[in-house]
C-alpha cells in the first residue's frame, strides 16, 4: 500500500563509500533533517549503511536507513513517496542515481557532488536538480558550508 504524504520525507541517498566526507555529510544533513521535523531515510549500499551505523550506533543522528536497491523498488513500484531527494555523488553511479531519483520522484533533487573531480560530474547533469559541488575529498567542510547556505531543512 502506497505511503500517504502527510509531511516531508527526504531520501539521501548513498552510493559507494569510498570517499570519506559522503559519511559525514550523510550524517551532518540526516541530523539536520531530523531537528526540523523531517522524515529522513538514509538509502545506501550495504558498506555505506554500514558505516553510518557504526559511526551513530544509537541512531542520535539518523532515522531509518533502507537498502539503495530496495528503496529504488519501492519507489518504483509506489510504495514510498518522498517530497526530496538528496544524493551524494563522487563517480558515474551517483549521477545516474541522481537522475533515477528525479524520474522516480518527480520531486525536488539536490545532487552533492564530492571527490576530485567533482566540477567535470557536475557537467554531467543534463536533468532538472540542483548541483552543489565541492573537489572535497577528506575535509568535508567546504560542502558542509554550501549545505548551511542552501538549508533544505527550512525550505
Amino acid at each position: 500500500m502506497p505511503e500517504e504524504p502527510t509531511q516531508r520525507v527526504a531520501v539521501l541517498v548513498m552510493g559507494c563509500p569510498k570517499v570519506p566526507v559522503q559519511t559525514s555529510l550523510v550524517l551532518y544533513l540526516s541530523n539536520r533533517m531530523k531537528k526540523a521535523g523531517i522524515r529522513t531515510i538514509i538509502a545506501g549500499t550495504p558498506s555505506a549503511r554500514q558505516l553510518i551505523r557504526v559511526a551513530d550506533p544509537d541512531g542520535h543522528y539518523t532515522m531509518e536507513m533502507k537498502d539503495l536497491d530496495a528503496t529504488i523498488a519501492a519507489l518504483a513500484k509506489g510504495d514510498l513517496t518522498v517530497t526530496e531527494s538528496y544524493v551524494f555523488v563522487h563517480n558515474d553511479a551517483g549521477v545516474s542515481y541522481a537522475a533515477t531519483m528525479q524520474s522516480l520522484t518527480n520531486q525536488p533533487v539536490m545532487a552533492i557532488i564530492f571527490g576530485e573531480e567533482a566540477e567535470q560530474i557536475a557537467q554531467e547533469i543534463t536533468f532538472p536538480c540542483t548541483v552543489i559541488a565541492e573537489p572535497a575529498t577528506h575535509n568535508p567542510m567546504s560542502l558542509k558550508n554550501r549545505l548551511e547556505e542552501a538549508a533544505p531543512w527550512d525550505a
